[in-house]
This record gives C-alpha cells, structure tokens and sequence, in this order.
C-alpha cells in the first residue's frame, strides 16, 4: 500500500507544479473587477449613505425613548 500511495503523491505534486509553472507564465489581463471594482464599491456606498440620509431627515420621525403619553386613542364612533 506504500508504494501506491508514494505514487499517489508523486502525482499530485507533480500535477501542481505543472498548475504552478502555467498560471506563473500565463499574462494577466485584468477582468472586470480588477478594473471597475472599487468604483463599484463606492458607488453602492454613495448610494447607500445617500438613501438613509434621505430617510432620516426627511420623514419626520420623531425620536425619543418611550411613546407613552404622546399616544393618544381617538374617539369611537358608533
């Protein structure tokens, strides 16, 4: 079962220096994000800033810490 295993081993090795030489010798053309990433990402974070920004100054929320005694029920009506 060594002997097996050693081979097994032996090729494996060998096949990853073979990926290692080919991606090592390969040119690398930048894709998509390598060009538009970080222009991407601070767009969408723009974006992002821009609508909470319009969310809490413009909905007239009133913020405190408890809603009791500002409540109040309305009348039935029958």
């Amino acid at each position: 079962m060594f002997p097996v295993a050693r081979a097994a081993l032996s090729l494996t090795a060998r096949s990853v220096q073979r990926a290692a030489v080919r991606q090592a010798h390969r040119k690398h053309e930048p894709d998509f994000h390598d060009k538009y990433g970080n222009l991407v990402l601070l767009g969408g974070a723009a974006v992002f800033t821009s609508v909470w920004a319009y969310v809490f100054t413009q909905l007239g929320m009133e913020w405190g810490l408890s809603p009791v005694g500002r409540i109040t029920p309305k009348e039935w009506r029958e």
